[in-house]
């Protein structure tokens, strides 16, 4: 790798103006980290979406977590169908529709079914009244986007976006959507889990005081590659390869981690405004991504939140969060302990046949974000997550960053950053863009001045 090819504008950008930015910093978060409320109510979250009219829905991306979420979609409520089916491949639409039949029985006809680049305007054309979008998150803000547009409600898989410029695009959409009373669900399915919904509500309410830092961890194995094939060119290989590259998985950090960064977000009430972060790439065959990384996040008020993630074979597994107060912590989904050490508050689980806690929720939150999608719209309501999922997203493209560049990296520069990754040709043959692997400090290489 040569020094002279690397510059802080490949992995950060260059500040945008107004223009290119294209939305305000958005303040639906504010910070609240160190307040005590004393009641908070929260929702009464149905086991299935009441009946209505029949709701069509159209699924954009039918790998595994499309034709899951699909399933997942079919099993909130009566009245749901699958009309529509597009991918860039016709194996996984096969894949998807047939595991649509088997466990569903629901047939989509082969008339709704599209192939390559534009199915998604295909099935946004095909009679639908929401839309699943599970491609590889790169495609994620233009389809979103062209989803309200076409003035459907939406489910988005996280992440939402792989770069600040999808951020901010997805942001403008949410307000957009709010505009038009559409609803917008999101992936981050534990803000639709009820242990983790009753143990943020005793934080709010002020069970372990005023927030001072905590922790955040997806510590797990390695995902899943392909291998090239003779048959297929440089694009759909790496399209079926997706979960190791960042430019269309945004690096696991925010693949995978975001999870973990959103529950953060969450408690806080409030997102980092900077990260100073490091990582690795030890074990991964393919891609250009790293496997390990470590960020300290601080707030604006001071406070720091540690973030680990890994992605490596034989290694200690943890996927978890941890919010320190001034009275006490949470494990975020089933207790609070003292700063004693002695468990104040711990959920309540369902009780099996033998009347044992089932230390599992009543409901699958996979299944009950899209209760909760399909509730509201029956019920004449708005719910939009996309906001703050984005903000979550924006979080940990800045750990990336900073990991990938080894210098601190503000939210200021995220939302000023005209960084876009990706092609800018999509079609079934070469891909024109940076395929080597990040070396912090590298990335700082000081560029010259222009001659005068």
């Amino acid at each position: 790798m040569k020094n002279s090819s690397i510059s802080r504008r490949n992995f950060l950008g260059k500040a945008a103006t107004v223009g290119v930015a294209g939305v305000i910093v958005p303040s639906i978060i504010t910070s609240c980290a160190r307040e005590t409320k004393k009641v908070v109510p929260i929702p009464t979250m149905l086991d299935q979406a009441p009946d209505g009219p029949v709701i069509k829905a159209g699924v954009i991306g039918c790998g595994g977590r499309g034709t899951g979420a699909a399933i997942n979609f079919l099993s909130a409520g009566p009245n749901l169908k699958i009309v529509a089916l597009g991918d860039t491949f016709q194996d996984r639409i096969d894949s998807c529709r047939a595991e649509i039949l088997k466990q569903k029985n629901q047939e989509v006809p082969v008339d709704k079914c599209f192939v390559g680049f534009d199915a998604y305007q295909k099935v946004l054309d095909a009679g639908v009244d929401l839309v699943i979008l599970a491609t590889p998150p790169f495609f994620r803000p233009d389809h979103l986007a062209a989803a309200i547009q076409a003035k459907k409600h939406v489910f988005a898989e996280k992440p939402v976006c792989v770069d600040p410029v999808g951020a901010r695009s997805v942001m403008a959409t949410a307000q957009k959507a709010k505009g038009m009373e559409l609803c917008i669900v999101t992936g981050t399915q534990r803000r639709h889990q009820r242990d983790y919904i009753a143990a943020w509500q005793q934080a709010q309410e002020g069970k372990i005081g005023d927030i001072v830092g905590g922790n955040v961890w997806w510590n797990g194995g390695k995902l899943w590659h392909r291998d090239p094939n003779a048959k297929w060119s440089e694009m759909e290989y790496m399209i079926r390869d997706w979960v190791n590259w960042s430019w269309l998985s945004g690096d696991h950090i925010v693949e995978q981690h975001v999870h973990n960064l959103d529950v953060m977000n969450w408690f806080t009430g409030t997102h980092p405004i900077k990260a100073v972060g490091f990582g690795s790439r030890l074990r991964r065959v393919t891609g250009n991504q790293y496997d390990n990384f470590s960020v300290d996040f601080t707030f604006e008020n001071g406070m720091h939140f540690h973030s680990m993630c890994r992605q490596i074979n034989g290694c200690v597994d943890n996927v978890s969060e941890r919010i320190q107060g001034s009275k006490g912590s949470t494990n975020c989904h089933n207790s609070i302990i003292d700063l004693a050490g002695t468990e104040v508050w711990k959920y309540k689980y369902p009780l099996d046949k033998d009347g044992k806690p089932t230390n599992s929720v009543s409901v699958d939150p996979y299944v009950q974000e899209h209760i909760d999608l399909v509730t509201a719209i029956r019920a004449g309501k708005t719910i939009n997550e996309a906001e703050n999922t984005a903000i979550s997203t924006m979080i940990a493209i800045m750990g990336r960053i900073s990991a990938y560049t080894g210098k601190e990296t503000t939210y200021e520069e995220m939302m000023n950053s005209d960084l876009k990754l990706g092609p800018k040709v999509f079609a079934l043959g070469p891909v024109d863009v940076d395929k080597t692997v990040p070396i912090a400090g590298l990335a700082y290489v000081p560029e010259p001045a222009p001659a005068k």
